[in-house]
């Protein structure tokens, strides 16, 4: 096991700088994440980055805002610039559940103690450091930063803000994975210039006069967007602005865009190409310790503990899915890293402490989708498609898995390696993909029964999302029949092996043109699978996603079809409550729902065929009653046991308080939180 030093991590007090002989700082980056030097951790990247640049650098992690701003002052001024990230997630999702309440943890915080960062901390960090150093620019990035670079809907507040430039007063934002921009950044201060000059650099945006905003509305190189005044007249316009930006996100060459706020001008330059494979490599075969800073010894980092064993595969998901912003943040195209880079990076953690053989995950933002790319890069630069397999799989993406093949089989090589798991997301809809080449289909064939044999850990989690086809329209998701056929597979591949795997599925309420029957059928059809949901999440309206932009306008932005959305708790539980139908607690509001909408099939379905009405007299009164209402329990091995009503009062009595019962399944918790990171991760810079 390799021993560090406590100067082997960046600086973050006045007394590390001290054991570095050093005197000045050239850059001080605020984070409101826990240091922890590791390639997962955007801060750890950036710092790595400009340390790699021969600059002086220093992390603030969670510094304390409601104090006399002391952590703020402790470093004194940089010589260059501050850098300010509200972390590896967004603070808001980070905070508060889908239905808006605050959370109790924070997994990215010393034994997960909640509390630590401010709502907006990007904002909040940004506006202290302006006024106690006015001269010295402050350069925003991260997740938060990168999805509110223009005019958002924001779902915590209920309303539409302005760039985050605006509210922060940044002098600039770096969007995406930031390595590039950093590095030509340092570049041309190093050549003299000035960061309040420089304005054209790639993948950031800046405030500009307003006189530089360009006379034609639309050109080969320039698009002006609606105003941030205009969005909040008209919600059409917002809806189209995002139509725009998405667009120009999923272009290989992307236009410059503009929007006019007041009387000033948000200018957001187009991103650096896909990284090439070298670009990728440099940036994670920087000297990481893999560890939490010193400083946190005895604590425990929820965030760190599910990652420390994995390793990033590939950066980039071409998947699309409406609600997701990975590739609004990483970008559509994939950027992978050589083998030689991952395999290092195993060989490393071989000789972390605690390390008892086994990755947890080899993987990305999407499992399988290391090394492809497009048969014809001419075509690739010509598209602007949001999903490269949506509806279809693009005929021109090569969707062959014999790389990441080998990579599991070099990683399961490696001395020290008992097994390696694959706990990122897999794209079944590639696995069931027919390509024009055989040799193709032969290597997606062994991935699959691969993956299922020998790197589950006895769960294999995928996302389905829903089973009605309009909401799986709308989401940028395969239709429900691809997970029935996968699901089929991956039984006869566990029975052909001996093994006992569990499939779970992932699935997503409320989430716009979702209605209560589309929830009550999904509950009627994964009953009939057999499946128990407990993976589930209402949906959460995050900045910059399609999902979002027809949530906030009622919208669609690419057809202007207007969209139905679940908007208030009531609407929102009455779709969720559908996830949990097996539950005796939820048993008779959902009766009284499906016999509210008409539909007795659904009754039938979920609860099986009522009881033939019969009367019996009451002799103590000579009157007959009907004997009509049952209660469903549902037993061991997936038998369903009809209760009377006696039975049904007695088991009553024993029955967790259907309050206690609400607030665990209705609220998102740690299920919300899980997806929350999934979905919405800054995995670098």
């Amino acid at each position: 096991m390799k021993e560090y030093k406590l100067q082997d991590w960046l600086p973050t007090t006045k007394k590390e700088l001290e054991i570095r002989g050093w005197d000045y700082l050239d850059v001080i980056l605020f984070s409101g994440d826990a240091y922890v030097d590791h390639p997962s951790f955007g801060a750890a990247v950036i710092g790595r980055i400009l340390e790699s640049e021969g600059l002086r650098v220093a992390i603030v992690p969670q510094p304390n805002w409601r104090d006399d701003l002391r952590d703020f002052k402790k470093l004194g001024e940089p010589r260059l610039f501050f850098g300010v990230s509200a972390g590896a997630m967004d603070s808001m999702v980070n905070h508060y559940t889908a239905n808006k309440r605050l959370r109790s943890d924070d997994a990215y915080t010393p034994d997960g103690r909640a509390g630590m960062r401010p709502d907006y901390p990007t904002i909040v960090y940004t506006q202290i450091l302006k006024k106690l150093y006015p001269h010295i620019p402050v350069i925003i990035g991260g997740i938060e930063a990168s999805l509110r670079r223009v005019t958002h809907y924001d779902y915590w507040e209920n309303r539409l803000r302005p760039s985050i430039l605006i509210d922060s007063g940044a002098d600039m934002l770096i969007y995406g994975m930031g390595e590039l921009p950093i590095r030509e950044l340092i570049k041309r201060l190093r050549n003299g210039e000035k960061t309040g000059q420089i304005k054209d650099l790639r993948q950031t945006a800046v405030i500009t006069p307003e006189n530089e905003l360009p006379h034609a509305h639309e050109s080969a190189t320039d698009l002006v967007l609606f105003s941030h005044e205009e969005c909040l007249q008209d919600k059409k316009k917002q809806s189209r602005n995002f139509f725009h930006v998405e667009e120009e996100s999923n272009r290989y060459e992307a236009r410059r865009l503009w929007q006019k706020y007041k009387n000033s001008v948000i200018k957001v330059n187009p991103p650096y190409p896909p990284m090439s494979e070298n670009e990728i490599d440099a940036s994670f075969d920087l000297p990481y310790t893999r560890l939490p800073h010193p400083k946190y010894k005895g604590k425990n980092i929820p965030a760190y503990e599910m990652i420390k064993f994995s390793v990033n595969l590939h950066r980039g998901c071409f998947g699309g899915c409406a609600f997701c912003t990975i590739s609004a943040h990483q970008g559509k195209f994939i950027a992978s890293r050589s083998k030689r880079s991952i395999l290092n990076e195993v060989k490393q953690i071989t000789e972390m402490p605690g390390f008892k053989g086994y990755i947890s995950d080899l993987g990305g933002p999407s499992a399988n989708m290391y090394k492809m790319r497009g048969s014809c890069q001419e075509i690739c630069r010509k598209c602007k498609r949001p999903s490269c397999i949506h509806p279809e799989v693009c005929k021109n993406l090569y969707t062959d898995h014999t790389p990441l093949l080998d990579i599991y089989h070099s990683v399961d090589q490696i001395k020290g390696i008992k097994k390696s798991f694959i706990g990122s997301g897999i794209r079944y809809d590639l696995l069931q993909h027919r390509h024009e080449d055989e040799k193709v289909n032969a290597s997606t064939s062994k991935y699959t029964y691969e993956v299922i044999t020998r790197h589950v850990s006895g769960r294999l989690k995928v996302a389905p999302e829903h089973t009605s086809d309009n909401v799986l329209m709308l989401m940028r998701k395969p239709n429900f029949k691809k997970f029935e056929e996968f699901k089929r597979t991956f039984e006869k591949i566990n029975d052909e092996a001996g093994l006992n795997q569990q499939l779970i599925p992932y699935f997503i309420s409320s989430h716009p043109g979702c209605r209560e029957e589309d929830m009550a059928e999904l509950a009627a059809i994964t009953k009939k699978l057999n499946f128990h949901l407990e993976q589930v999440q209402d949906f959460t309206p995050t900045p910059m996603t399609l999902s979002t932009e027809i949530y906030y306008t009622g919208y669609h932005p690419y057809t202007g079809e207007k969209i139905y959305t679940a908007r208030n708790q009531n609407e929102k539980l009455a779709q969720r409550q559908f996830f949990f139908w097996y539950k005796p607690d939820q048993r008779k509001q959902i009766l009284s729902e499906l016999q509210r909408m008409g539909r007795p099939d659904l009754i039938n379905r979920l609860y099986g065929p009522p009881i033939k009405n019969t009367k019996r007299r009451n002799t103590n009164n000579s009157k007959t009653y009907e004997i009509t209402n049952q209660q469903t329990h549902y037993g061991k091995c997936g038998t369903f046991v009809c209760l009377s009503d006696t039975e049904r009062e007695q088991r009553r009595d024993h029955r967790q308080k259907p309050s206690q019962s609400r607030k665990r399944n209705h609220d998102s918790g740690s299920h919300v939180h899980s997806w929350a990171r999934r979905g919405y991760r800054n995995i670098s810079g």
